[in-house]
């Protein structure tokens, strides 16, 4: 059995360059890549291209990079949770490419599936379409959207065994999986690493064919993005 394991998150970015294009898994700040980004930081990795379903918030996530002044574009949906990104943006300082949910994912899978593009209904008629490829079909609009290409893909599993077979938890399954295989090299890290063979097959969400590099995460903090709280009567 091949074992994909690397030791440390050192070992895991191994060949990231300033100037490359990542996929960073996660919804909201669920199943975010934190050992990841947290590396990133502390390489000053530079002139980086996110393609990430949101941002972060301004002191956690990809927060934490947009504070170093480390993103150069980021391509993603939901972006209305970091003032940094918003004062970034809105100074010029950061190029944004903001792409509907659905299209997102769905360049993600296309990327995984090797496909180089794919028609979709989504934001026909509106400046999401602007310089694309449109074609009719049964009566109805279409515009060409191209798969992403990516260096690397930061994803974060609840379990994985040595071969790089993956379980998700919840919401973490929304982007996470979308982005395994989707790039030249795939990173999982994992709460749990366990030996090949130990997972339920019947339970496994991605492959290990679709996995470079498999890793213990440490350190989880697993922040909420807004709590909200009932007042005691």
């Amino acid at each position: 059995m091949i074992n994909k394991t690397v030791p440390n998150i050192e070992k895991a970015l191994e060949g990231v360059k300033d100037g490359m294009t990542f996929m960073l898994g996660g919804f909201g700040l669920c199943g975010i890549p934190e050992n990841a980004i947290g590396q990133l930081v502390k390489m000053g990795i530079k002139d980086i291209v996110c393609i990430s379903n949101n941002a972060g918030v301004d002191d956690f996530g990809l927060g934490l990079l947009l504070q170093q002044k480390q993103i150069k574009k980021m391509i993603s949906s939901y972006v209305g949770e970091n003032d940094e990104f918003e004062r970034q943006m809105l100074s010029g300082e950061l190029e944004v490419e903001l792409t509907p949910q659905g299209t997102l994912a769905e360049k993600c899978r296309a990327a995984q599936g090797g496909f180089p593009a794919f028609f979709t209904p989504a934001g026909y008629g509106t400046e999401v379409a602007e310089g694309k490829e449109t074609r009719e079909f049964n009566g109805k609009m279409y515009v060409l959207e191209e798969a992403f290409k990516a260096d690397f893909s930061f994803v974060k599993a609840w379990k994985g065994d040595e071969a790089g077979n993956l379980i998700f938890k919840g919401t973490a399954r929304n982007f996470n999986p979308a982005m395994c295989g989707a790039a030249e090299i795939t990173v999982a890290e994992v709460e749990q690493l366990v030996p090949a063979g130990a997972l339920n097959p019947n339970e496994i969400h991605v492959p290990g064919i679709f996995v470079q590099r498999i890793l213990q995460g440490t350190s989880y903090e697993k922040r909420i993005e807004q709590r909200t709280i009932r007042q005691r009567a």
